[in-house]
């Protein structure tokens, strides 16, 4: 089984590389792809940048090279719910990418158009976001959160702004690359899984290190996906 990671930090990278053996490195599209094995499957891990199109980019180019059965896409994400804080866990069930706007054609806002249809959400897999949902609940002072994340090229850190992405799309988390990614692996038809740390709420955050957070997310991260991989 080949299972495709791609990460949003370097740091959370690294951390899972460093769990690898057998490790191969490849450059594609100026991405480096590091293959190898861990506890006893096959991985890809790559560092994707920042925003949908690198996303969309970088799992394509996963997807034609590596042939992955999944794709597990890791991050942090800031909260647009009160029903989750800074450094726990959202599991998507689906995501949208909420600044997706064609409503002046009759749309809904964060509707796709394809040449054969519509769609809002894109589902990731069940059964992957239940194991992924179960290896966090293992997770110690940690508390997880099954639901909506909503993708989109703009960093949201006006609380407003947050609320309103959160009561129109019903979403626990925003953040910048999961539904890209989602949406490439639903035309695709592969399955894949979205994890996010908080990393900032609704309140103000201004005592949080974000630098320091980062670290500590990412262990939170390469923990759960350690674990996945070993119950997959």
């Amino acid at each position: 089984m080949m299972i495709g990671i791609i990460c949003a930090m370097q740091i959370e990278a690294d951390g899972i590389i460093a769990l690898m053996e057998n490790k191969k490195q490849r450059e594609i599209a100026k991405m480096t792809f590091t293959s190898g094995t861990l506890n006893g499957k096959e991985l890809v891990v790559v560092v994707c940048g920042v925003g949908k199109v690198n996303a969309a980019m970088c799992s394509f180019a996963m997807i034609q090279n590596y042939k992955p059965d999944c794709i597990i896409n890791s991050g942090v994400a800031g909260s647009v719910s009160e029903k989750v804080s800074v450094g726990d866990i959202v599991v998507a069930v689906n995501v949208v990418e909420h600044d997706m706007n064609t409503t002046a054609l009759g749309d809904l806002q964060g509707e796709v158009s394809f040449p054969e249809s519509k769609v809002m959400y894109f589902n990731c897999d069940e059964k992957i976001a239940d194991k992924l949902f179960a290896s966090a609940n293992k997770l110690e002072n940690t508390r997880a959160e099954k639901g909506t994340i909503a993708s989109g090229d703009i960093f949201i850190s006006e609380r407003r702004k947050r609320i309103k992405i959160g009561e129109t799309f019903n979403a626990l988390a925003c953040e910048m690359e999961g539904a890209a990614i989602a949406h490439i692996c639903s035309r695709t038809e592969v399955p894949c899984g979205i994890l996010r740390a908080i990393s900032d709420d609704l309140n103000e955050n201004k005592g949080i290190d974000f630098v320091k957070f980062c670290e500590m997310a990412s262990k939170k991260t390469v923990a759960v996906i350690n674990d996945f991989v070993n119950n997959i």
